[in-house]
């Protein structure tokens, strides 16, 4: 027999996604696809005011209606109106008002939930909504952050007496390195909230199992591991007796890392009722209940010497909660304040946030979530430094920049980068670009005064994912852990079973995870079946966002495999009758050094454990591997995205011309996925800066709560993009990797904004409103031009 040779590995290779196939014919399981019998369908009375009292609710007249089962308002709930939980009080003296699933007496926000019609079919449901009494006293609405917490300003919540929720320090500094500084530059920018918008509604199932207590809950969800914790705490039942599966889920960013009041609604009911309970969002509901994002002033302040050289970042924020505190609301924005300094050096910085309550939809995790606001106001304001200075604002940026010696390096925030080379990113970015080129280009439409200007946008950007390590989210007041498991098995048979806590929606964990397996068992990718999302499958877990999944599950993947490999040794080694430091392990094979005819693959070796014939004294039967992780720090992805900006300063029409991304992420286990995460990004990063906003009244309505008004780009409406990468390994990885999914989105919307504003900066701009629309740029040329 001759001896295994290595081929090559599958860490590191495009394979095209093994879920792909599935999802593509059709073959999904979508909440809303589950059809269980004895299934009762929920519809919810929604407030059509943003605050006002409950002076009536009459929902008798709805039982009567045709296929109703029954109807609830807050009283006739009772003790099932759970209350809706927020895991991160920042302070010690913030304000965490209740946030009941149907509101009592007082509504805060359009779309607030006041009753519910149960009934068998949707549609009966619906409609008998239309036959509950309900009447309202509207009472003072504020919207405007500012005015809300402005002397004599309506709380939004009467008990607590202000519409302050917290106020968080950090830092400290600045105003004695801004006493020597030659140029200090401050601006307010407006981070405007956004709506995810995910491709598929919220929807969510519970059913009651038989005669047993337990309760079965199907949801759209991205956090099943988390959801089923919070379920157990706010209804009472038993965490034994609930299973969360998140089945096919169709996108999430953010959008559904939540424990939302439909999902406690629909749990309880089931539980009263004894037969399952369904309830799927439209998509009008979708733009008023789910969650929204941003939402942002920031006033930002940068001091430096008159040759460039950064001293201090002063940043002073007021987020906006909404009318309630959702699961890390609070929180949010303050996943920001380490990275506002970003990849700069300087000697000082002080950070201040105010949480704010008005009567709008709760702000909760957008994809980013405090990061691409951060990395905003700093790419932001380093432009208009530069341009104080009369510096080319690449320069600027190069001058003050982390160097690649330097690593690892503590930013004044207090973080420790443990990797990095914007140097080499930057350059590659430039040779894709052609900077010095568009530069000469726009010379010339300058000094020719063409209607059509061209404008070149910067964003050097690097970002913490990972959301990790616990001790870290603990000393914030976060109340969960950091944590990810994941338990490898082969099985008798050879396949290989491997149980990941991460739960995906489009990421493509099922590929990813199977080729960091596979490098290390040496089975074939196709052989290894990913089970996630389910509760009752995979027990541990604490799921997916702040690209963490890689950070922190990739790391649980490869002890995992270790551990069955070495477990796996000393089984073979007692076959093969060696001692275990004479086997080599090479593609899937245990042999021995030098004597190739003894060997023994490992399907062979997982065999031998299920039957526990000949096993070594001591040694358990089947043959598994399982780690439970927790990182020692945050990944930091970093990059440098250029962006070429066409404006035609006679309509304010913004064309992307070309937009280059070079990302370093580290080492990339599939490129096609990264290069699919990137583009993704992107597009909702550049959907912030040119087309998503949604906007309220002064009477708490909204504005553009339809996808006619709230626009979201599609392929057409975005240029291709030319991405590159570089890499450079973590260190604090073992796999050497670091995230991906949200860098594409916190790169690219200062990229945009930096690009127009240099478009018109000789006409007297510095500043455009996000999104920046046609008509919204054109009144910014006109004011600068003094209203001509």
């Amino acid at each position: 027999m001759t001896a295994t040779t290595e081929t090559p590995s599958a860490l590191g290779r495009p394979i095209k996604r093994k879920e792909d196939a599935r999802l593509l014919h059709g073959q999904t399981n979508w909440t809303d696809n589950i059809q269980l019998p004895g299934t009762v369908h929920m519809a919810i009375l929604r407030s059509p005011y943003a605050h006002a009292k409950i002076t009536k609710l009459d929902v008798s007249p709805a039982k009567n209606h045709a296929n109703v089962v029954n109807a609830f308002g807050a009283a006739e709930l009772g003790d099932l109106n759970g209350s809706i939980p927020c895991v991160w009080p920042v302070t010690d003296d913030i304000v965490m008002p209740a946030f009941p699933a149907l509101a009592p007496d007082t509504v805060r926000q359009v779309g607030d939930c006041v009753a519910v019609v149960l009934a068998t079919n949707p549609q009966s449901a619906v409609d008998a909504l239309e036959d509950i009494v309900v009447q309202y006293e509207p009472l003072p609405v504020v919207i405007d952050m500012e005015k809300a917490i402005a002397p004599g300003a309506t709380p939004v919540h009467a008990d607590a007496g202000t519409n302050v929720c917290y106020v968080y320090n950090l830092g400290g500094g600045y105003e004695e390195v801004k006493a020597k500084a030659d140029v200090v530059v401050k601006r307010r920018f407006i981070n405007q909230r956004l709506i995810p918008a995910f491709m598929e509604p919220r929807s969510v199932v519970a059913a009651p199992m038989g005669m047993s207590d337990e309760i079965t809950v199907w949801s759209a969800t991205q956090i099943p591991h988390v959801l089923r914790v919070l379920l157990a705490l706010v209804t009472g039942i038993p965490e034994n007796n609930l299973r969360v599966v998140a089945p096919d889920v169709g996108g999430g960013f953010g959008g559904k890392l939540q424990c939302y009041r439909e999902e406690v609604l629909v749990v309880n009911l089931a539980r009263k009722l004894g037969r399952p309970v369904k309830w799927t969002e439209t998509r009008s509901e979708d733009m008023l209940a789910t969650h929204h994002g941003r939402d942002q002033i920031q006033d930002i302040e940068i001091a430096a010497t008159k040759d460039g050289k950064l001293l201090g970042l002063n940043v002073e924020l007021i987020a906006n909660m909404g009318a309630y505190l959702q699961i890390i609301t609070p929180g949010i924005p303050l996943l920001g304040m380490f990275m506002y300094p970003a990849i700069y050096k300087m000697e000082a910085y002080n950070f201040k946030c105010t949480g704010v309550f008005t009567n709008t939809t709760p702000t909760d995790a957008y994809r980013g979530a405090g990061r691409p606001e951060a990395t905003y106001a700093i790419e932001r304001i380093i432009d208009e430094l530069a341009a104080e200075l009369g510096m080319d604002p690449l320069a600027l940026r190069e001058k003050n920049w982390i160097k690649h010696e330097e690593f690892p390096y503590t930013t004044v925030s207090g973080l420790t980068y443990d990797t990095g080379n914007y140097e080499a990113a930057t350059a590659k970015a430039l040779d894709l670009f052609g900077y010095d080129e568009l530069r000469a280009e726009q010379k010339r439409r300058r000094d020719s005064n063409e209607p059509v200007q061209l404008g070149i946008g910067i964003s050097t950007f690097t970002e913490m994912c990972g959301l990790a390590p616990s001790r870290t989210l603990g000393a914030l007041k976060y109340v969960a852990g950091g944590w990810e498991h994941c338990t490898i098995r082969v099985l008798p048979t050879g396949k290989v079973e491997l149980i990941t806590g991460t739960s995906p929606h489009g990421q493509g964990h099922e590929t990813a995870w199977s080729q960091i397996a596979s490098s290390i068992l040496g089975v074939p990718v196709e052989d290894i079946e990913v089970v996630h999302s389910d509760t009752g499958r995979a027990p541990y877990g604490m799921d997916t966002y702040g690209s963490r999944s890689l950070a922190v599950g990739g790391r649980a993947i490869k002890l995992a495999a270790e551990r069955l490999i070495e477990k796996a040794r000393v089984i073979a080694a007692h076959q093969l009758e060696c001692s275990p430091a004479d086997l080599e392990f090479v593609n899937g094979v245990f042999q021995v050094k030098g004597d190739a005819s003894k060997q023994q693959p490992l399907g062979a070796v997982a065999f031998e454990a299920f039957t526990a014939h000949n096993l070594p004294d001591g040694v358990e039967p089947t043959l598994q591997g399982e780690a439970t992780v927790d990182p020692d720090d945050f990944s930091y992805p970093h990059g440098t995205h250029l962006a070429a900006i066409e404006v035609d300063t006679e309509t304010g029409k913004v064309r992307v011309r070309t937009y280059v991304a070079v990302d370093d992420v580290g080492i990339q286990v599939n490129p096609m996925i990264v290069e699919g995460q990137v583009h993704g990004g992107l597009a909702q990063g550049i959907a912030q800066a040119l087309y998503e906003g949604a906007f309220y009244d002064e009477d708490g309505q909204p504005l553009n709560a339809t996808l006619s008004t709230y626009l979201i780009p599609a392929a057409p409406d975005l240029p291709s993009f030319i991405t590159g990468q570089t890499v450079t390994p973590s260190t604090t990885h073992p796999l050497g990797t670091k995230g991906v999914g949200e860098a594409g989105t916190i790169a690219s919307t200062p990229a945009i904004i930096n690009g127009v504003v240099d478009a018109l900066r000789h006409l007297g701009v510095t500043e455009v409103a996000m999104p920046a629309t046609p008509m919204t740029v054109w009144k910014t040329i006109q004011a600068a031009k003094g209203g001509k």
